[in-house]
């Protein structure tokens, strides 16, 4: 399972066994533009659920597992795509052997994920806690564990809620490994706060040239994690898309920039076109400081003009304006 450019995962928060509510939630997030979707898998109705599940959807089914490799071997043989364990926390090796077997004998990979919330006892005492060398340590015993065995096809996450922590053991990993990463800041919070630690985290990560797939991890509806996975993939260059420029407003507006421009990103959430919009307060920050933007808007006394390239299209009533604006740049 390789990809030829940074995916987007989220995580359903549907119970698994509810086969419709997790394909309706799932499907939902396709929509968005979700490229990987993982399931929880506690029990065995979950396991037994994931044939289903993938009969009506489209991407990549990843079985998240803890504690009963069972569960893992069931996930397999009921279609998940990719299986999501800690090696330390299935039991004893030949768990992890039989997992690893199972694995290879139908081509899946297996994402090692470590949480600095999950460390072994013996690492958090030798390193006197959480740290990136504790980190790293987890994660390549884990990959060890799993050579042992035979099995190469790995993907490897290394997670905490610190950001300086998690960038810090991903560019530490990232010097001994050449597997794969799935990145991101775990249990990052709410929608607000956790968006800005993702992004910073995520970000520092990804522009040096660290990470396969993201998760934005919010307490909010994974809808939203999707959302803020491709504004960061854009916003880096990573994902095509319309890009949003805006000016912070000042005393020369005349216009609600504000409602303007929150209009106009409402009404291009699922949009893939790659442009970047303009959106100015007035005409001295607008053609002129946005003479790159494909298209822009710029307050002109109580009304706005509409320009492409910095060049003037014309003049139009402000509730006229983001109609206008649509029009232009996308017909």
């Amino acid at each position: 399972m390789k990809y030829d450019y940074i995916t987007i995962e989220s995580m359903t928060t549907t119970k698994t066994d509810d086969i419709e509510a997790t394909t309706e939630q799932i499907k939902s997030l396709e929509a968005l533009g979700c490229d990987i979707i993982r399931v929880a898998v506690p029990n065995p109705e979950s396991a037994n659920a994931i044939a289903k599940i993938k009969e009506n959807i489209k991407i990549p089914l990843v079985a998240d597992i803890h504690f009963n490799h069972k569960l893992a071997l069931r996930a397999i043989e009921t279609g998940a795509d990719k299986i999501r364990i800690n090696p330390g926390n299935i039991g004893g090796e030949s768990n992890v052997k039989a997992v690893a077997d199972a694995c290879k004998q139908k081509n899946i990979p297996i994402r090692i994920g470590v949480n600095s919330g999950s460390l072994e006892k013996k690492l958090l005492e030798k390193y006197g806690g959480v740290t990136p060398d504790a980190m790293v340590e987890s994660a390549m015993s884990h990959v060890a564990l799993l050579n042992k065995y035979d099995f190469n096809d790995i993907w490897l996450s290394a997670k905490s809620s610190n950001v300086a922590l998690t960038v810090a053991t991903y560019r530490k990993l990232k010097q001994q490994t050449d597997y794969p990463f799935h990145i991101g800041v775990t249990e990052a919070g709410t929608e607000y706060n956790g968006i800005i630690k993702s992004a910073i985290g995520i970000g520092a990560l990804l522009l040096d040239g660290i990470g396969d797939t993201l998760r934005v991890s919010l307490t909010a509806a994974p809808e939203r994690e999707i959302i803020a996975g491709k504004a960061i993939l854009k916003a880096l260059g990573l994902r095509e898309g319309t890009d949003i420029i805006s000016c912070p407003t000042c005393g020369r507006c005349n216009i609600d920039i504000i409602g303007i421009t929150n209009e106009v990103e409402q009404r291009l959430t699922d949009d893939y076109k790659n442009l970047t919009i303009a959106i100015m307060g007035c005409e001295v920050n607008g053609p002129g400081e946005a003479a790159h933007a494909d298209y822009g808007i710029a307050g002109a006394g109580n009304e706005a003009i509409i320009f492409a390239k910095g060049k003037k299209l014309g003049k139009y009533p402000i509730n006229e304006i983001v109609n206008r604006l649509l029009e232009e740049a996308y017909t």
